[in-house]
């Protein structure tokens, strides 16, 4: 076995691209080796054996990720439920996990991978393997996640939450929680949200949690304040999950490095974006990412809703396309577009739409929306002239009269002083 083994490893390691014909000849002979039946001979030396089946597997696994065989891989986890009838249950477990998450290294893999985790639950549940199948459950339920069918996320969480607890399973409670405050949060439940954050936190605490959980616990608490508006408080969360992931040089450590950038713009401390970026930190993870967040902070410096549009434009992957960062941009563009038009419309009674909306640069049906709104939430006091060729008329502020308050508390005062009167007089008579 040893010599086609290097062999093997020796194609995977000289291979060119995913498409190279020496990956196809390892992954045979890799294949072979794990999957053959030994000699009488070969089965004597039991443990010696298992282990180069154990070596040929990993290096199969890796081969395959990097032919991007998301199905050679799910064929694969039925071929091997032979050896699993043969390994301890707990070699089985990390073995199919190891699979698992191999397939989802594969780019665009994600409804193949839902399958596989479904099959291997199943196959768990029929083995009596519970510890393997609560966590491709886990697994499962963060791909319904990140591919938003929260229901199904949630039905498995809930069912999951009441066996993990009869088990007493304090870590692997912590990672549910975790997950189901961020299914909460995506439906905008916030209030179940930060429930869900606060259970796994208590359980956290009777149990040594890995730096990797512990700063998604942060992230998402991070990720809540920010909800709430408390971006300080965020800002200083996203700060301790960025510290510890950095340390572990996990790849999102750039997500903690955008939601701080974001909590500075929100807390409108744009100057202190600069300062984190050209840090020692800050300048490890340069790239499209950071940039991003920069020319929002410079947009909204400068106060101006052109370079804000445009930059939203010029990185739509990095803003548009994370749920956290687009949500608070836009209030955020919603804001900066109200300041822009409370000091263009500042000087006058009467103005036309169609000139603030060319002082503005945006769409007539826009700035028309945007004042509508701005009226009925009482931002300013005004009205829509449609008849008058789209025109806005604006009023000052009706001063306060405190003469009616004033003789509703007088009336008020007098109705107790009677109620007392009576009351005596009542006592005198009786």
């Amino acid at each position: 076995m040893e010599p086609l083994y290097e062999k093997a490893c020796d194609l995977v390691a000289t291979a060119q691209g995913h498409e190279d014909e020496k990956l196809t000849e390892a992954v045979s002979i890799l294949t072979d080796l794990v999957l053959r039946h030994e000699t009488q001979a070969a089965q004597s030396k039991g443990d010696s054996v298992m282990k180069m089946k154990e070596k040929c597997l990993d290096e199969l696994v890796g081969a395959l990720v990097k032919k991007r065989d998301a199905n050679g891989l799910r064929t694969l986890l039925g071929e091997l439920r032979g050896l699993f009838q043969e390994i301890p249950k707990a070699k089985t477990a990390k073995i199919v996990r190891g699979i698992i998450e191999g397939i989802d290294k594969i780019p665009n893999s994600t409804d193949i991978l839902v399958q596989v985790c479904q099959e291997q639950a199943a196959w768990a549940t029929s083995e009596k393997r519970t510890f393997l199948r609560q966590r491709i459950d886990i697994k499962l339920s963060s791909l319904y996640y990140s591919t938003k069918r929260y229901k199904d996320a949630l039905d498995l969480l809930s069912t999951l939450i009441s066996e993990v607890k009869k088990l007493d399973d304090k870590l692997l409670l912590v990672e549910i929680h975790v997950l189901e405050s961020k299914i909460h949060q995506a439906l905008r439940n916030l209030p179940k949200a930060k429930a869900a954050l606060v259970a796994a936190r208590t359980a956290a605490n009777a149990v040594y949690v890995p730096p990797s959980l512990q700063a998604d616990m942060d992230a998402q608490s991070g990720i809540l304040h920010g909800e709430e508006k408390d971006f300080k408080t965020g800002y200083s969360y996203f700060y301790e999950a960025f510290e510890q992931l950095s340390s572990l040089d996990d790849p999102r450590s750039i997500r903690a490095l955008k939601y701080m950038l974001l909590s500075k713009i929100m807390a409108g401390d744009v100057s202190d974006v600069g300062m984190i970026i050209s840090s020692k930190a800050g300048l490890k993870y340069a790239g499209s990412e950071v940039d991003a967040l920069k020319a929002v902070a410079k947009a909204y410096e400068s106060r101006s809703l052109a370079d804000f549009q445009n930059v939203l434009q010029s990185y739509q992957a990095e803003l548009q396309d994370d749920p956290v960062v687009h949500s608070h941009l836009k209030s955020l563009y919603d804001a900066l577009m109200e300041q822009n038009l409370m000091r263009i419309i500042e000087p006058y009674s009467r103005v036309d739409v169609a000139h603030v909306a060319s002082k503005i640069n945006l769409p007539v049906e826009d700035v028309e929306a945007k004042l509508s709104q701005m009226i009925l939430d009482k931002k300013f006091y005004g009205t829509l002239d449609q008849g008058n060729q789209g025109t806005l008329e604006i009023y000052d502020e009706d001063a306060k009269d405190d003469l009616f308050p004033s003789a509703l508390s007088t009336i008020d005062n007098m109705s107790k002083v009677v109620d007392s009167l009576f009351t005596r007089s009542m006592k005198i008579v009786s």
